[in-house]
């Protein structure tokens, strides 16, 4: 059964450091677009960063600078370092994958097909 794995996340006071982390089943990693997203209370999930299969990234706007995506390939894992955080970057995250399309990758839920279960992350002021 193909299945992603959250882990991390927690409570830190504004301006603190976080790690995520995704733990991908091989069958939903190869070719495969990476990516996280988040949902906060009484909002719609956006998307925060995906990494294709090339290593290419790309970020939305209010997190480019202070979040870094990576993966290691070796382990089928996905990361998300979270630095210089902030009380609006409260909300529970989510690991997600989906094939690569001929466009390559889009940060956009209807794009992933895989999801985790999420991990929340809560920021103080």
């Amino acid at each position: 059964q193909e299945r992603l794995l959250e882990s991390g996340g927690g409570s830190v006071q504004a301006g603190g450091s976080l790690s995520l982390s995704c733990s991908a089943s091989e069958g939903i990693y190869g070719d495969y677009c990476m990516g996280w997203f988040r949902q906060a209370a009484g909002a719609e999930r956006e998307g925060v960063a995906f990494i294709d299969n090339l290593g290419r990234k790309y970020y939305a706007d209010s997190v480019k600078g202070r979040f870094t995506i990576s993966k290691d390939n070796a382990k089928n894992a996905l990361h998300l370092e979270l630095n210089g955080l902030k009380p609006e970057d409260t909300a529970m995250y989510y690991c997600a994958a989906g094939p690569i399309g001929r466009s390559g990758c889009l940060l956009l839920p209807e794009f992933f097909g895989y999801w985790g279960q999420g991990t929340q992350v809560t920021v103080s002021s």
